[in-house]
């Protein structure tokens, strides 16, 4: 067994598939719930010696997202299959018995025990952080879509052992579990209604998902259903005030590319900011048409961010009725982009005053990583800076972001594999806080 995993037996189960959900705010209503359990295969390496070493949160102050005194087996708890016919049912309309994060943890360290350890990732502190500000920790992360990277993708230095959805999907959670986010935002969802949605949701999480209009994923041979981006928030700290779901536009015409943008308050200072989930068009040759995407989600996040809502107090409908600021804003996705390319230009150049969380870890403050994503294809290696997080400059301040592994962490067979379960590595831990003009959230 590694020695960063521990032992446990509550996650040996796939899920059932549960009905359509969103970011709808209804009443609560009980829902017929009912169990479903299935082993899961275990993918047995031979002993190797490794000298990583897990993750420690001691020096950052981790949010419980739930517990009970009860522990109930998440991933076996679904909702009755009867409800897939109704595509309005809102699974955040039901009541989920809320789990122990750190147990949830555990079970998932426990199924992996015979992987490797995930890659260890320090923290790097931007800035003092002040106590009496609290943070807000934002996730951003391509989870690589199940059907993608086992029927499409030919990620020829991963063993399709170690893409299988029995043990991957673990690798997914126990990375979440490990920094639990107040937002995160994922992109290649394709298993959202029957593992993310119901487990996040006992956690605490209050979600949303846009499917592609023309999924890849529904090409290949017994595909979960479209991939998609997704957005989640700690509903115990934010309450929802708006979601829109966008399809992007390039030159007029609709693309199968989307976006999800949620205005959020927060319960216990009543201030507002928006957060956006958005993936962009893929592969070299279409430099200009990313740029017209991201021109018209610019556009859209301009008009979503000078809205006011009933439920704003006076502070926030002041400045957003009398001022060009509008609602501070975050902005996470997969934009398939360097930094070289115009489209990244434009949310640089923005007017909505947006700035790169990720270009805190270099000396200069003005340089992205070297990469966020690492693979080998038949086409050949490809080590690309991808994924961003923007973010208002003049609401927010970035005081923690977690690094990014080195080329002997990844390893030569670069990414999937057995310790990391996508092609694209995690932004992560993130935390913003309010500049002095902001106050406090």
């Amino acid at each position: 067994m590694y020695p960063a995993r521990r032992c446990s037996s509550l996650l040996h189960r796939d899920l059932a598939a549960v009905c359509l959900s969103s970011l709808g705010t209804h009443p609560k209503k009980s829902g017929p719930l009912k169990k479903s359990s299935f082993p899961s295969s275990r993918v047995h390496l031979p002993p190797t010696r490794s000298n990583s070493s897990p993750v420690l949160l001691s020096s950052l102050q981790v949010c419980q997202m739930g517990s009970s005194s009860r522990l109930f087996s998440t991933l076996a708890q679904t909702l009755s299959s009867a409800a897939l016919a109704d595509p309005h049912v809102d699974t955040d309309d039901y009541e989920y018995e809320q789990a122990d994060p750190d147990a949830l943890l555990r079970e998932c360290e426990d199924v992996l025990r015979n992987r490797p350890p995930r890659l260890h990732r320090d923290f790097m502190m931007t800035r003092a952080c002040s106590l009496q500000n609290a943070p807000i920790r934002v996730m951003q992360w391509n989870i690589l879509a199940q059907a993608l990277g086992e029927g499409k993708d030919g990620f020829v230095r991963c063993p399709m052992e170690a893409l299988k959805w029995s043990e991957r999907k673990y690798l997914i959670l126990e990375e979440i579990l490990t920094y639990r986010p107040d937002v995160l935002c994922l992109q290649e969802v394709d298993h959202y209604f029957d593992t993310f949605q119901p487990v996040l949701a006992s956690l605490g999480y209050q979600s949303s998902f846009c499917p592609k209009p023309c999924s890849p994923c529904l090409d290949v041979h017994n595909n979960n259903g479209p991939d998609g981006c997704a957005l989640f928030f700690n509903r115990r700290r934010f309450q929802l005030l708006h979601t829109a779901h966008l399809r992007l536009s390039a030159m007029l015409l609709k693309t199968n590319q989307v976006a999800i943008v949620a205005t959020l308050r927060c319960r216990f200072t009543g201030r507002v900011f928006c957060v956006a989930v958005t993936h962009l068009k893929a592969r070299s040759g279409w430099e200009a048409f990313r740029s017209a995407q991201g021109a018209h989600l610019l556009q859209q996040l301009c008009e979503l961010t000078t809205q006011s809502h009933p439920e704003m107090d006076d502070e926030n409908l002041t400045r957003v009725g009398e001022t060009e600021d509008g609602i501070p804003l975050v902005v996470c996705g997969d934009f398939n982009a360097e930094p070289s390319e115009e489209v990244y230009r434009r949310f640089m150049t923005s007017p909505l005053g947006l700035d790169s969380a990720y270009k805190c870890l270099s000396e200069d403050g003005n340089t992205e990583p070297p990469y966020t994503s690492w693979k080998i294809r038949p086409s050949g290696e490809s080590r690309s800076t991808l994924d961003y997080i923007w973010y208002s400059e003049r609401a927010f301040q970035v005081d923690t972001v977690l690094k990014i592994p080195s080329e002997e962490q990844i390893g030569p067979d670069r990414l999937p594999s057995y310790h990391y379960p996508s092609d694209h590595l995690s932004l992560h831990q993130v935390r913003f806080v309010p500049t002095a003009s902001q106050h406090r959230w």
